[in-house]
């Protein structure tokens, strides 16, 4: 008999186990599926859709958008998406032709609806996204532009997920908000005299727009540009002239050519910053906000001092 009680107790324990894992296998199967284009756009996405949505990123940590050569996989993953985030402003220069490919149903979204476009600067290498800068999400205040084109998205998508979706968002928001305020003050504590920056590709111009940090690159808009020894010339007499204390590389960017500047200049070569991709999850700009906050730290670090 004992034996008999044993073996009701495992069944009845194996049931409730099948039985509890249920609902999170349906829930599981019920996540609206959506693609971003790229990390730090499918960072927004995941913040503002949380746990109803399974967010699918094709250009991720450290990778350039920019060069970016989608593969059969990618097209697989659109088609089985309801939406497609994109950044828009012709930052993937791929995308529309992936979307024709792939045969996709899912909506298209530009996350940049809505944003007004700065002109990139031309340094006459034919590259370029139809004059419009792309890098819009480094100002904070597109960055909301970008929270509530996605937030009404997935709302559109998902109308049962509303009201998580705008908890979501606003929550994020939230963050947001606290994330300026920190760039402000620090761009605040920098010499009005010392607000210059050299990086190694033109992705900057909205943050500079936003807060007030001269950027100078020898690299245009986009990194296929590559920069003339015109350009590396007049940056080298540049910061010279100025006596800009420190330049910086991005993850996207080679080295090497701001390694020669800083050589010939006695500039240093201040961390790393992180313009169009994040870095890996456990790095120092794993979220959108984690990038924010160390670049401006990064750059008050170096102009400060």
């Amino acid at each position: 008999m004992p034996t008999r009680r044993t073996a009701l107790a495992w069944l009845a324990g194996c049931l409730t186990l099948a039985a509890a894992s249920l609902p999170a296998a349906a829930q599981g199967a019920d996540r609206l599926k959506v693609v971003a284009t790229f990390s730090i756009l499918g960072d927004m996405v995941r913040n503002v859709g949380g746990e109803r949505v399974e967010v699918t990123t094709l250009v991720g940590p450290n990778g350039d958008a920019h060069v970016y050569a989608p593969t059969p996989a990618d097209g697989r993953r659109l088609t089985e998406a309801k939406i497609v985030f994109t950044n828009g402003l012709k930052f993937e220069g791929w995308i529309d032709r992936l979307v024709k490919s792939s045969g996709t149903k899912a909506a298209k979204i530009e996350a940049s609806q809505g944003v007004k476009p700065l002109k990139g600067e031309d340094h006459g290498h034919g590259h370029g996204h139809g004059g419009d800068d792309p890098h819009a999400w480094q100002s904070i205040a597109n960055a909301r532009i970008y929270v509530a084109n996605i937030r009404d998205a997935l709302i559109a998508a998902d109308a049962a997920g509303r009201s998580a979706y705008e908890a979501n968002a606003a929550s994020y928001l939230k963050q947001l908000d606290a994330l300026e305020a920190e760039v402000k003050s620090l761009v605040a504590g920098i010499p009005a005299d010392r607000r210059r920056i050299i990086t190694s590709h033109d992705a900057f111009r909205y943050f500079e727009a936003a807060y007030g940090i001269d950027f100078v690159s020898p690299q245009g808009v986009s990194t296929e540009a590559e920069a003339s020894a015109k350009d590396v010339a007049r940056i080298i007499q540049q910061i010279r002239r100025e006596r800009i204390a420190a330049v910086f590389v991005e993850n996207v960017s080679d080295a090497r050519l701001m390694e020669r500047i800083a050589k010939e200049t006695g500039a240093r070569i201040g961390a790393r910053v992180y313009s169009d991709a994040l870095s890996e999850a456990n790095g120092p700009a794993g979220t959108y906000i984690d990038m924010m906050r160390h670049n401006i730290r990064a750059f008050s670090a170096a102009l400060s001092s």
